[in-house]
């Protein structure tokens, strides 16, 4: 079993709000709207393993370091993340033709800054969309999204509220 700390949209933000969240899992995973290259340094810090894509916002240096899309395994679970996609069942033309060439399990993107778990019962996966940790756009509460793989399912999913958007715990 593998516990996930599932974030997006960070764009350039990172406080202790939303790691002391990442400490306990054994991954993270980013889906894209990173920040400067100084936002994954300071993540990776906190020692875990760090899976990540580009977003629209990202420079070139956050680009040649991460990919637009992203194909792995966890602990049986597959998993297909790009930080564009559309969500079920209005998922983009490009995002559709890679869910349906490799059949993922879970699909995770980010960008709306809109927190969101469903089924896609045409595609037989979970979508999930963490929303955003960070401040900047039009979103009013900042979210992340806690799980575990385990044995080819997910597990224990919770939805962590980091607070309104432009309000920093001290």
């Amino acid at each position: 079993m593998k516990s996930i700390g599932l974030i997006s949209d960070t764009h350039g933000f990172v406080n202790e709000d939303y790691t002391q969240h990442l400490k306990d899992c054994d991954e993270i995973w980013h889906a894209g709207d990173i920040g400067p290259m100084d936002t994954m340094h300071q993540l990776e810090a906190l020692g875990k393993p760090i899976r990540a894509v580009y977003g629209n916002i990202d420079d070139d240096k956050v680009r040649a370091e991460y990919p637009l899309n992203l194909f792995f395994d966890c602990e049986g679970v597959s998993i297909f993340m790009t930080h564009i996609g559309g969500y079920p069942p209005k998922i983009y033309k490009r995002v559709r033709k890679l869910i349906e060439e490799n059949k993922p399990n879970l699909y995770i993107c980010g960008h709306s800054h809109i927190l969101k778990i469903m089924p896609d019962h045409e595609h037989d996966l979970i979508h999930m969309n963490p929303g955003a940790c960070g401040h900047h756009g039009f979103h009013k509460f900042r979210t992340m999204i806690l799980f575990d793989c385990d044995e080819g399912k997910l597990k224990n999913v919770r939805v962590v509220e980091l607070g309104k958007r432009g309000q920093i715990k001290k």
